[in-house]
């Protein structure tokens, strides 16, 4: 078993040193001039901690919801309505409460806080500083300037130390893992908030590490792109080497090296990146807007993206939970089984289609259905859960995808992309530019990689709305729990047509097959209240609330 060994991460946002389990080595310098940083081993350390920093430490969190995975990923899996919840720990029954459900017999069940929408709620309740830990919309910003923090603390030393071997390619090497991150956490804070706050300074640099120049989403995504074109000069200038493989085991913890985890070679991993910049231009632009040159764009990114053989990054849990709890640390492992945080949603199990493998894998129907404290929500009511195939007796299909183990190291979450995702937004792509049949072949290939057992869709002659509606329906299954449903909601427009045709509960367990749920979500949330208190906005700022009312 690899023990994460964190050496101090001054927290950007926060000011708080990360505290560690007892199976953690901790040295705790406070500044980036710190001398553990001045080591080749320090450095290699600290970068290691980025699983840590960016996913798992900040002062203040909730132990229901839990850490980013389940908590934070929980907040888009809920707004995405593949799970519900009448859990009422930092609001998040409210975060996904759509604002009406109109069930077939024309009741109306309205959000709780009627005559308050969810966009209400989270600017008088939830997002106000004074509610501290209690403001779900603060951690994703937390975690991922955590993540930015750390990673501007590695570029701050890289260059400062010496180095054995082969020095340049261990430069590269971490050189390439600073700026993968720092993409990466831009790109959540830009597909996630109206505004951001870009800062290339380490902790104790200057101005306490952070700065009140916010700038717009738009902005934020274009910066997380430049980092990953820095990632990618780095790792262009690497092959695979004894030290090129040394390093990255010393930064990925071996108990991600399984499955589809694993040391990428520097090839994998700027496919990796080809595919996470495609998402920057899918996730962040409506359906409806998108242009011939951004379709373009992605088929151009995905057709250099992650194949099928390539490694990704990816996380799993251990029996002391350095990283992720195996039965808490992500959203899967909080929705398995009857009475756990989250709940299937109606919706999610309405998409699979007839004889789908994946559905009866993973999923059983429970003998009454949950309702709960009914109050508390007006769409969480369910009939589904979700099976754990680590269980005895329950393991299930092993040619099928499994979408919950709570043994220790059992669940492979996905960090960032996947050759799924890949695959689909390069499918997206072909249907929206007129090769109906090419898409409809990826969504197959998509549905056969994951053991579905569907028949194909391609040479059926689907019309253009049939190929949409495959494609809706497999990014929902396909993609699960992998942090993207609610960005797939928001640029299909749900969030403010609705959808009909929906399987939905009443408060008693009745079903109604054709209801229509008004989400009206917020699309891009405010910048925390958190945040803006204590670093308020310099002149000349782009605006950091949402116009949307």
């Amino acid at each position: 078993m690899n023990k994460l060994k964190l050496y101090g991460l001054a927290l950007a946002l926060t000011g708080l040193l990360v505290s560690c389990k007892d199976q953690l080595d901790v040295q705790n310098p406070n500044q980036p001039s710190s001398p553990a940083l001045k080591t080749e081993s320090g450095l290699i350390s600290f970068g290691e901690g980025f699983y840590i920093t960016g996913f798992k430490d900040v002062k203040y969190y909730d132990g229901v919801p839990g850490y980013f995975w389940s908590g934070a990923i929980g907040n888009h899996e809920l707004m995405g309505d593949v799970i519900g919840t009448d859990i009422a720990n930092v609001f998040i029954n409210q975060i996904g409460a759509p604002n009406q459900v109109t069930l077939d017999d024309g009741t109306v069940l309205l959000n709780p806080n009627s005559p308050n929408k969810q966009i209400d709620f989270l600017r008088i309740t939830a997002n106000v500083n004074s509610t501290g830990f209690q403001n779900s919309t603060y951690y994703e910003w937390a975690y991922m300037y955590n993540m930015n923090n750390a990673a501007n603390t590695l570029l701050t030393n890289i260059d400062g130390v010496t180095f054995s071997g082969e020095a340049e390619t261990k430069k590269n090497v971490l050189k390439a893992w600073a700026y993968w991150w720092k993409g990466y956490a831009y790109a959540r804070i830009g597909s996630m908030y109206y505004a951001g706050v870009i800062n290339d300074k380490a902790n104790g640099e200057a101005l306490n590490g952070t700065n009140g120049n916010y700038v717009a989403k738009e902005a934020m995504i274009a910066e997380s792109n430049k980092n990953f074109d820095a990632a990618i000069t780095a790792l262009n200038s690497l092959s695979v080497t004894a030290d090129y493989t040394a390093t990255m085991q010393g930064l990925i913890p071996s108990f991600n090296r399984v499955g589809k985890g694993g040391v990428l070679t520097p090839a994998m991993w700027v496919r990796n990146i080809n595919t996470m910049k495609a998402r920057n231009i899918l996730v962040n632009t409506r359906v409806a807007d998108m242009t011939a040159a951004q379709w373009a764009s992605i088929l151009t990114l995905t057709n250099s993206g992650i194949t099928a053989s390539d490694l990704v990054f990816t996380g799993r849990s251990n029996a002391t939970s350095d990283f992720l709890s195996p039965t808490a640390g992500t959203v899967s492992a909080k929705t398995t089984g009857a009475n756990n945080t989250y709940k299937i949603s109606e919706r999610l199990i309405q998409d699979f289609k007839t004889g789908d493998l994946r559905l009866s894998n993973n999923f059983s129907r429970r003998s009454s259905a949950y309702i709960g404290e009914s109050s508390r929500g007006n769409a969480f009511f369910t009939r589904w859960t979700l099976i754990n195939r680590g269980a005895a007796g329950s393991e299930g299909n092993a040619s099928v995808i499994t979408f919950s183990n709570t043994n220790a190291g059992g669940y492979e979450q996905y960090l960032a992309s996947s050759y799924e995702e890949n695959q689909l937004m390069k499918a997206e792509a072909l249907i929206y530019t007129s090769n109906i049949e090419g898409g409809l072949a990826l969504i197959d290939e998509v549905r056969k990689y994951q053991g579905a057992g569907l028949t194909a869709v391609a040479g059926t002659s689907l019309s253009l709305a049939a190929a949409k509606e495959e494609l809706r329906r497999e990014r929902r299954i396909g993609l699960l729990f992998r942090a993207l449903s609610f960005y797939d909601a928001r640029r299909w427009g749900l969030l403010e047509t609705g959808r009909t045709g929906a399987v939905a509960l009443n408060r008693t367990g009745a079903v109604s097959t054709n209801a229509t749920i008004n989400y009206g979500f917020l699309d891009y949330w405010d910048v925390p209240d958190n945040e803006i208190a204590y670093n308020p906005p310099a002149a000349g700022s782009a605006p950091t609330k949402n116009p949307k009312q």
